[in-house]
């Protein structure tokens, strides 16, 4: 999942060597958290936040089989 929220990000930033991704465990809920360098927030946020959205319905319908909810967070 991780390498999955990593090609998506690279290929909608301008600096493709500074996304990383790490992933957090927590009870229920997987959190992938998206480091993306500081010009590229808005990039991967998108007007009104269209392609978050999208990033996020994207992960969340790859995980259906995963027991546990899965959340994506962007972080400059």
């Amino acid at each position: 999942m991780e390498k999955l929220v990593s090609v998506i990000a690279q290929a909608l930033v301008d600096h493709p060597n500074e996304v990383r991704v790490t992933t957090v465990e927590k009870e229920h809920v997987v959190v992938y958290e998206l480091h993306v360098h500081p010009d590229d927030v808005g990039k991967v946020i998108g007007k009104q936040g269209r392609i978050a959205k999208a990033l996020r319905t994207v992960v969340t319908s790859a995980a259906v089989k995963v027991p546990k909810r899965v959340a994506v967070d962007i972080i400059s």
